[in-house]
This record gives C-alpha cells, structure tokens and sequence, in this order.
C-alpha cells in the first residue's frame, strides 16, 4: 500500500521495537536516513554487512549507533533506500515498510506500506516526513541528511532543484554551515584498495565504440560501483564492472548524464538483464547493479547488448 509523508510515520507510531534496516555496504544516504527517522521515531538502526568509507566516517563523527547484521527479532521493519532483496543478503523480511528513491522497487510489493518519491536521495524524503511531524531537526540529524545528499547526488551533479532546497532548509533549521559538512566529506582519505582495483580495471577494459559513444567493461574483485565510477571519469559514457565470488557475479553500472538523455536507463538494464540470469538488479537511470549467476564474460556481453539497443531507438548506427 502507497502512502504518504503524514501517513507514513502515523503508521510507524503504532509500533515499539522498530528497525531502520540499510542495504549492504551501507552509504551515507542509507545511514543518515535511517539515523533521522531512528532520532524522531525512535528504534534502532541496523546494516547489512557495515558501512561503506564515507558513512562509517560519518558515524564515527556523529557517534551515530547501529547494528551490523541485525537478527529478525523486532516488532517491524522499515528497509531504507534499498529497492531489491537481494540487497539485503537474505534477510528475513515479515512485517515491514518502505522507504525509497530507487527507479526500481521490487521490495514493494509485498510490503505493508511504502513511501516512494522520484527524488535524488531518500534523505530528501526522510526530511518531508520529520517536517510533516513538526519533530525537530538536531545538528546531527541534519548533518548526516545533508552528506546523504551530497554524496547521493555526485555533490549535486545530478541534484535538482528540491535537492538544493533541502539542504538550505536543513541548514536554516539547524544552523550547520555547508563547509562543516564539506570540510568532512573531503578530509576522508581514499582507500589504497580502491585505488588499485581502479587502476587494475583500468588495465583489463574493454572498449566498444558506437558512433561517439564508448562503453567500457571491465572486472575487479572488490569495489564494482566505486570503479564504474572512476571509468566514466576517465571518459567512458557508459562503465559496467563486474566482480565475481562464491559463485554470483554481482554488476555495477554508471552512465554520464548525456548517455541517460541518449535513451540509456541502467536501472532498467539492470532489472531487466538480471532476470535473465536467475538475479535481482535494480536502481537509477545513470548508476545501477545486480547480482546474478552465470559466466562473468557472457553477463557483461548482454549489458553491453542491452545499451547498445537503447542509444539506436535515438541514433541512427544499427546494433551488431
């Protein structure tokens, strides 16, 4: 059942034991919306296998607590900006709600209710429902909404304009200065292994080019959506990464914005390739991935297939 902002936490009043459950690898979106809906709602919050750098940095600063790899023994659930299952590694879902940005939204189905907005990050939607309650915002609730942003919408490359307003009405509420957030977010050193599995997928791409466009592949073992990243910074349109272990090949795509305009939509590439291959994928039109089983060459040779077909429906080249 869709509901709204007011509808949303009314529902959540009528439960004690609540659990703010994060997708695996946990980013600073997933945490600092779990963090705020935890401070006005109360409950606790929970991750699935940790944190990702930025976020545990940010609980660190905030002291912001949670469970890592929470049983099923609470009274309900409220999975935050998390669209698959699979996400979740298996978790025991029973009674539970939604709160999501995602384009895809799988988890919805079988929820008791759901809040879903085409918004830049879950903390924007987080930030109308605390203000539906009339709760107050802390400095730290607000703090941990304006990194989720941030580092949600790529420091506002891919923000709109709610995006911005969110963060200058969370910076009027609480006071928080733009460069305290900032200064935060960049004092964070990268990880040497992410550097190397940036430079080894650099060393292993493989390069199609359509027309202008080029679409890279590659595969490392660890950090998929990091190193997509860091290959459409370098100059690829479209990046898809792969990385295999105990036998599921799990897929991050990212896309420039241009190749979105040209008809690129990886959170559909990644839904609907991934049942193709007995998996589950999802996300956004420029960042998405999926876990599934199968030989690694023959998934990243369908994705490829996939984009390849959606930039002609608005070129004129002729997939091979």
């Amino acid at each position: 059942m869709e509901i709204d902002e007011s509808e949303f936490y009314n529902q959540l009043l009528d439960y004690n034991n609540i659990l703010y459950l994060c997708h695996r690898n946990a980013d600073p979106d997933a945490l600092g919306s779990a963090f705020a809906l935890k401070e006005a709602i109360g409950g606790t919050v929970g991750v699935v296998e940790g944190c990702d750098r930025v976020a545990s940095q940010i609980a660190k600063q905030l002291n912001i607590e949670f469970i890592t790899d929470p049983q099923d023994d609470y009274d309900f659930v409220v999975v935050v900006d998390t669209s698959t299952p699979v996400q979740l590694n298996g978790f025991g879902l029973k009674n539970y709600a939604v709160i999501d940005h995602h384009a895809t939204a799988s988890l919805n189905e079988n929820a008791a209710f759901y809040l879903h907005r085409n918004k830049s990050s879950t903390a924007e939607i987080v930030l109308s429902v605390i203000r539906k309650m009339g709760a107050p915002i802390m400095r730290r609730t607000a703090f941990a909404l304006i990194a989720g942003i941030i580092t949600d919408t790529g420091n506002f490359r891919h923000a709109t304009s709610d995006s911005f307003r969110a963060v200058a009405d969370l910076m009027e509420l609480s006071g928080i200065e733009y460069s305290e957030v900032m200064d935060m977010l960049s004092s964070i050193p990268q990880d040497v292994s992410m550097r190397i599995a940036f430079l080894k997928a650099a060393q292993r791409t493989r390069i199609e080019r359509i027309d202008d466009w080029l679409i890279v592949t590659s595969q490392v073992s660890s950090f998929g959506g990091s190193t997509a990243s860091s290959l459409v910074s370098i100059g690829a349109d479209v990046a898809i990464v792969a990385s295999k272990k105990d036998g599921v090949v799990k897929v991050s795509a990212r896309a420039r914005r241009e190749a979105q305009n040209a008809g690129v939509n990886l959170a559909k590439l990644m839904e609907e390739t991934s049942a193709q291959f007995k998996g589950t994928g999802g996300g956004h039109e420029g960042a998405a991935g999926m876990d599934v089983l199968g030989e690694t060459e023959n998934i990243l040779a369908a994705c490829v297939d996939y984009v390849k077909k959606s930039l002609a429906k608005k070129s004129n080249f002729i997939p091979a």
